[in-house]
């Protein structure tokens, strides 16, 4: 992990569109982090693909246990067309600060995106463009974070860089427990054994079975996008336990 990769999936979610404790799109929060991608991109040698979250909008695992009369997996197709929304607001944003994109779906909207192709995401990677992946996996049940796992597998991405709110892993939630260690580096199998929920599992075993690296960070600390990419140490690592280095 310590060489800098050449394929990077990353992982949004969907509250990184908006300001703290609100819903719906700001614009001003999508252009801090348009400001770190197109550095990346700026940087050169590097393909980027981007998995976005909805619950800015609406989470549908959530909506469905407050809906009744709402079928659980019509509210999870409600979900994945709120993170095509993002999406489109995420290509205008990129593209407003130059950087080309295309945003494909997996949900077919030819009016708005194209289809998901694996062989066309990657000649996209190839010729430079950012490619945003939006939709999820097209089936319900699925969440964000394991679509990233499975878009990184299929277009054999280097290394997962999840962006959150928190400056990496920690053996409880650091909000509730003051006390709460936070690991630099953690292996997939202790990941699991210790039931954290940074990640949902299913998105762990993808990148466990593929050895895909996995790296959770603040992207609210300026640079840390571009630090992530460059294979720099920020956040927590999650990697094979022969990979985890020794103290």
């Amino acid at each position: 992990m310590s060489d800098r990769p050449k394929r990077i999936l990353l992982k949004i979610s969907g509250q990184s569109f908006c300001r703290p404790g609100e819903t719906g799109i700001h614009m001003e929060e999508i252009t801090s982090i348009c400001d770190q991608i197109k550095r990346v991109v700026d940087q050169g040698g590097v393909q980027l693909a981007i998995v976005c979250g909805g619950g800015n909008i609406l989470r549908g695992k959530e909506f469905a246990a407050v809906s009744a009369s709402i079928k659980t997996p019509t509210a999870h197709y409600m979900g994945m067309l709120a993170t095509v929304i993002n999406g489109l607001a995420l290509q205008d944003a990129l593209e407003n600060a130059g950087v080309q994109t295309r945003l494909q779906t997996a949900i077919q909207m030819e009016k708005v995106a194209e289809p998901f192709i694996r062989r066309r995401c990657i000649r996209h990677l190839e010729k430079g463009r950012v490619v945003i992946l939006a939709a999820g996996t097209g089936s319900p049940f699925v969440t964000t974070d394991t679509a990233a796992a499975l878009r990184a597998r299929e277009i054999e991405a280097d290394v997962l860089l999840k962006a959150t709110k928190v400056d990496g892993i920690y053996s409880e939630d650091p909000e509730k427990n003051p006390h709460a260690v936070r690991y630099s580096e953690i292996s997939y199998q202790d990941f699991l054994r210790q039931n954290l929920k940074v990640m949902d599992a299913q998105a762990i075993h993808h990148c466990m079975e593929h050895n895909i690296p996995i790296v959770v960070f603040n992207y609210k600390k300026l640079g840390n996008i571009e630090r992530a990419a460059a294979g720099e140490r920020v956040g927590t690592r999650v990697l094979p336990a022969a990979e985890i280095t020794k103290a």
